[in-house]
């Protein structure tokens, strides 16, 4: 690799940092850039999910007060995550190509949409009405993260914002733990097992630390309403675009 490719990918992984944390579609950015860069499909798919991991850690470390003091609710939640990234990670490596991606375009439409219908639907729909379905939709969801997850941080987003009781801003941090969790559990799969690029996986992650880093304070500049429709918006023309794909 090239250094000047090396740079732009970092520059790329930067922008998938901050795109992550807001909209929760990094690989919108990321896997692209990959592939721009001469990686293989699979190849590219792997090394993606490895690097994503530091958006999880950098917006994480910038956003430890707003995941402080969940107790034994986010241990649950992670641990579901856990346990999905780890399924899809088997999934992408052992399971037939195309798995998912006849089915992905609606989910991710679908929650897009439920993102747009949110304040009508959350009148009906609360947390302690279904207190099993946020862990085990978790769950589905990190499948899908670990497997490939390009929207899989609109659909978290979507879930947790209708499920619970979570503002929009403590819904996007949520949301970008979560799949950073997934995203390490596979990650650790892909790297023992997986036809990683380690040093694309290097430029993108330098870059994504930083975006990752960057990202909650610029949700918090974001109007919630805004942010909510936007992502909402965004995730139906990834829906489009992974559909026409």
């Amino acid at each position: 690799m090239s250094p000047l490719v090396f740079l732009l990918l970092v520059v790329a992984g930067f922008f998938t940092g901050i795109v992550g944390f807001v909209t929760g579609m990094a690989s919108l950015v990321s896997y692209p850039a990959l592939l721009a860069a001469g990686l293989p499909p699979v190849t590219a798919n792997v090394t993606n999910t490895v690097a994503m991991v530091a958006v999880g850690v950098g917006s994480t470390a910038n956003s430890t007060q707003e995941l402080s003091g969940r107790g034994q609710k986010l241990v649950w939640w992670a641990a579901a995550s856990a346990l999905g990234g780890l399924t899809g990670a088997c999934v992408l490596l052992l399971a037939p190509e195309g798995t998912f991606e006849a089915i992905v375009p609606f989910l991710v439409a679908m929650a897009s949409l439920a993102l747009l219908a949110q304040p009508v639907i959350r009148k009906h729909v609360a947390e302690r009405d279904f207190p099993r379905l946020v862990p085990i939709s978790i769950f589905a969801i990190a499948i899908y993260g670990g497997y490939f997850g390009a929207g899989a941080g609109v659909i978290f987003l979507s879930l947790i914002l209708i499920c619970t009781k979570e503002t929009v801003w403590g819904a996007t941090v949520l949301k970008s733990f979560l799949l950073g969790i997934a995203n390490l559990i596979a990650a650790v799969g892909f790297a023992v097992f997986g036809p990683v690029h380690w040093v694309a996986t290097l430029a993108l992650a330098m870059g994504a630390l930083v975006g990752g880093w960057f990202g909650p304070p610029v949700v918090k500049l974001i109007p919630p309403e805004v942010l909510r429709i936007g992502v909402a918006i965004l995730g139906l023309g990834l829906a489009a675009w992974l559909l026409i794909r």
